[in-house]
């Protein structure tokens, strides 16, 4: 909570009030610096000031060098041993991070080298190493694969610069690869680094960092001390032989470089949108379908609705003139408790939570409190907000199993906090099982695990014991008819009706809200990209929701004019059909070309996300189907 409090402290405010805030992220949302801005405190430095260099986890590229090759998904640390790096003097030292950034996986470490503000030096030797024939491969198998050095100075990623083909755009990219292969599929290290790094004086004489590049190369020494060699235009590459051990020095130049960019907007060559327009089509496309579909809808609720009730009230009892089909005939079954109303009720309040937590954290990154410098921090809210959420969500899931006639409340007082969060958890540490087991950066250490079943079961969990008691103590919903004691039989439905249909046909028009986003998304879970179109994320994710809404009213209503009254689970899973598109997505956006272990993993954590999205969706498409029957029941006249 304090680095999320730190982050938005630190911030200047951009916009003049809340109205023009708004005006400004609904117009350029593809701006990055006109929503986002850096949560970090600036540093200031002066001449010949020590400027710390710190390297992080070694990562998969989304740029392939083979297309025939399989897409590896696992991290290493920057020190794993078969890479041989060269270490600091006295020795790595790991960084403090947040426990947001720990579970994404950043692994920072210091690093050996020296960097003097203002002090250009060429040639400077790190180290001679001697790699064996088999880390060899294992060297050059990872070249192929596209992984990535991931390096930080005064918190920027130090980048390769780009051309964006499109847009005609200079832009930063963050990572570079560890090495290249050859016109003949041969791969060598990059073991000679230039950086260029880009600074800007200020009024009171110190040097602020505001970018920060790097040319690398592969060099072949032929002696450890003929550094010369790194200034020489054309020079043989390194090749890690398989055959015997290969000595390489490694070594790096360093050139200062001012600039006219200001600290404030230093993250703008970073943050480049490729290709805006397809982002901004998704956006205006389901925009429209949520149009039609509140027209659609104000036509069967303001219209259709309102005539039958109008009708059935204007039928005298007495007459013995009753309707012959219809959802007014279920009016004494339609509040009868469902199958297993205690799983629906825990997984309704579970959804809130996530729900809560998920609007909440994407509203206050698209107005640039969450600083893109420290990936970390985006995960440490989402995880506290979470744990906060929890009385939210408890006292809901209390209160809905009390609509449902519930009586063992103690037990929806233990699993409304435990059931969903500990599948979660299972499969999380399972695939953390499997991380352990090749050796990837990407394993959540033991102590950041037992951190978090620490704050889950002394934060999220006594908040949500006082949930359940606020939500059991609240006055139940009254019901507006009585239920019948002998439950009727329901007439044969059509086949399109039956729920497994309706979901399938209600989740593809809440999926297309978010698809094109999921695709930046696991680009940014997977390859170390930095998201942050958090605007249009959070218009997407509302659009989501909307639809949700919208097509499970419509489709509920439908069902119970077929005189079918078991709407509550259809009303969740209906929604909750998004999932599955969401897993499909997922499996498609893979192509099919992932390595054995990398598709356990990404398996795994494309399940968990599409039943955080599902449990989201569905139960926003149970409460707005308990909203509508308890409207259309409480209009009807029954003796």
């Amino acid at each position: 909570m304090y680095l999320f409090i730190s982050d938005a402290l630190s911030n200047p405010v951009m916009f003049g009030n809340p109205v023009s805030a708004l005006v400004t992220l609904l117009t350029v949302s593809s701006i990055a610096d006109a929503f986002y801005l850096p949560g970090v405190a600036p540093t200031s430095y002066r001449e010949g000031d020590l400027v710390e260099l710190n390297v992080n986890h070694i990562t998969p590229s989304l740029r392939k060098q083979d297309e025939d090759s399989k897409t590896y998904l696992f991290s290493y640390d920057y020190y794993y041993g078969r890479f041989h790096f060269c270490h600091p003097k006295d020795g790595e030292k790991k960084q403090s991070e947040s426990l947001g950034s720990i579970l994404f996986g950043d692994r920072i470490f210091n690093s050996p080298f020296e960097l003097k503000l203002l002090e250009n030096s060429t040639c400077n030797a790190l180290c001679t190493v001697k790699y064996p024939k088999g880390d060899a491969d294992f060297v050059n198998d990872n070249i192929r694969r596209g992984y990535q050095y991931n390096m930080m100075i005064d918190g920027l990623p130090v980048a390769r610069t780009l051309l964006d083909v499109k847009e005609h755009e200079t832009f930063y990219s963050s990572g570079f690869n560890i090495g290249f292969d050859d016109d003949e599929k041969i791969p060598h290290l990059y073991n000679h680094y230039d950086f260029y790094i880009e600074y800007h004086l200020r009024k009171d004489g110190q040097y602020r960092i505001v970018g920060a590049t790097v040319n690398p190369r592969s060099i072949h020494y032929e002696k450890a001390s003929d550094l010369n060699q790194c200034e020489a235009e054309e020079v043989n590459p390194v090749q890690l032989s398989n055959q015997e051990d290969t000595e390489v020095t490694f070594s790096y130049s360093v050139y200062w470089v001012p600039s006219d960019t200001v600290w404030a907007t230093r993250w703008d060559k970073y943050l480049h949108v490729y290709d805006p327009k397809i982002q901004w089509f998704a956006l205006v496309n389901f925009s429209l379908i949520v149009i039609l579909l509140t027209i659609i809808m104000s036509h069967i609720l303001w219209k259709t609705l309102r005539n039958d009730i109008q009708k059935y009230n204007e039928v005298n009892l007495d007459d013995d003139v009753i309707d012959e089909m219809g959802w007014k005939l279920i009016y004494g079954d339609v509040f009868r408790a469902p199958t297993n109303p205690m799983l629906l009720s825990v997984l309704v309040g579970s959804g809130i939570q996530l729900l809560l937590m998920s609007i909440t954290t994407c509203g206050l990154a698209a107005f640039g409190l969450l600083s893109p410098s420290n990936r970390g921090s985006l995960a440490t809210v989402m995880f506290v907000l979470y744990n906060l959420f929890g009385i939210v969500g408890s006292y809901h899931s209390a209160y809905i199993f009390k609509f449902f006639n519930g009586e063992d409340w103690k037990i929806n007082m233990f699993l409304t906090p435990v059931l969903v969060p500990g599948v979660i958890f299972g499969i999380f540490f399972l695939l953390n099982i499997f991380l352990i087991f090749i050796h990837s950066s990407g394993a959540v250490p033991a102590g950041s695990m037992l951190a978090v079943i620490v704050i889950w079961f002394i934060v999220s969990v006594p908040l949500s014991c006082i949930g359940s008691v606020l939500g059991l103590k609240k006055a139940p919903v009254e019901l507006p008819v009585k239920v019948n004691q002998i439950a009727r039989q329901i007439p044969p439905q059509p086949k399109y009706m039956k729920t497994q249909w309706l979901a399938l046909i209600g989740g593809i028009f809440p999926f297309g809200a978010i698809a094109i986003e999921m695709y930046f998304i696991y680009n940014s879970l997977w390859f170390n990209r930095i998201y942050y179109m958090f605007g249009f994320l959070f218009f997407c994710f509302v659009l989501m929701l909307i639809t949700c809404m919208l097509v499970t009213l419509l489709l509920i209503y439908f069902s119970l004019c077929n005189e079918n009254y078991k709407w509550q689970w259809k009303s969740f899973f209906v929604s909750g059909g998004v999932s599955i598109y969401v897993f499909i997505h997922a499996i498609f956006l893979s192509g099919f070309n992932i390595s054995g272990v990398s598709m356990i993993i990404y398996l795994g954590y494309s399940a968990v996300i599409a039943l955080i999205v599902g449990l989201m969706c569905g139960t926003i498409g149970f409460l707005s189907s308990m909203y509508l029957t308890l409207h259309m029941y409480s209009q009807i006249k029954v003796d």
